[in-house]
């Protein structure tokens, strides 16, 4: 068996939804360095397109930027187009796009608490269905990947963020549903749930980064979006032929004690 084959993405084409900044840059470059056409998907196109140009310098690779709403199944469909009109095909799809709020349940407002559920699990539902139907059409298989979030699996404090929470435990029975229904084309659909990583977004709330540092385990930190390309590239590559409908925790510990 050859181990560096098995973990390559060489060949390997697909796009990253929240992709120009933060862990879906991350992911992206590291994507490339690999050997991966990597596609960039953000609603934000002028970040898209610095950041895809930018690793396509660094890495030398084919990188290529899609501005989108992944709120809206036509902008999706457009996208999904346009990239395979760049690409040729799609054999891999990372549904990493979330937002979050910190209005408690008692003063969050029905736009508000629309808004993330919107973002963060319908716009994993819609593009995931877009991939995993030219995935069907191909009939050579694939990889989704999905971010779901620790969150999914405990309640976060001191932050307010129940409609969050809920959004990522979506994602993962909506994975895991989905990874029964395409088992049969060989389109393999798993989850990546991080921990506190020290993103820009994160840093919005910078006053709490030394409470969740003291619910860790002793000798434990806070992550970095470096910290997740392992993650992902297992269930992108061929190594993770075996696993569906998995949800991959990295977290530093946070969520077992």
């Amino acid at each position: 068996m050859d181990v560096k084959k098995l973990f390559s993405l060489e060949g390997k084409k697909g796009f990253i939804t929240g992709g120009a900044q933060g862990i879906g840059a991350c992911l992206a470059k590291a994507f490339s360095e690999l050997g991966a056409e990597v596609g960039i998907v953000d609603i934000n196109p002028e970040k898209a397109s610095a950041t895809a140009q930018a690793i396509a310098r660094e890495t030398g690779g084919k990188v290529k930027a899609y501005a989108c709403d992944v709120t809206c199944p036509a902008q999706v469909q457009s996208m999904m187009e346009s990239f395979l009109n760049d690409f040729g095909e799609i054999t891999f799809a990372v549904n990493n796009a979330g937002i979050f709020t910190g209005e408690g349940v008692l003063d969050i407002d029905p736009k508000t608490y629309e808004s993330v559920i919107d973002v963060n699990l319908n716009g994993v539902f819609y593009t995931a269905q877009a991939a995993a139907r030219q995935m069907v059409k191909q009939g050579k298989g694939g990889s989704i990947v999905s971010t779901a979030s620790m969150s999914a699996h405990i309640i976060n404090r001191p932050q307010t963020i129940a409609n969050y929470c809920a959004s990522k435990a979506g994602i993962i029975q909506l994975t895991k549903g989905m990874a029964v229904e395409l088992a049969k084309y060989h389109i393999r659909c798993n989850t990546v749930s991080p921990g506190y990583i020290q993103t820009d977004l994160i840093a919005t709330m910078k006053d709490m980064l030394s409470t969740w540092s003291g619910m860790m385990p002793e000798g434990s930190r806070l992550g970095f979006p470096e910290d997740l390309i392992g993650a992902y590239v297992y269930f992108v590559s061929d190594a993770s032929e075996f696993a569906t409908g998995s949800d991959l925790v990295v977290d530093g510990g946070y969520t077992i004690v």
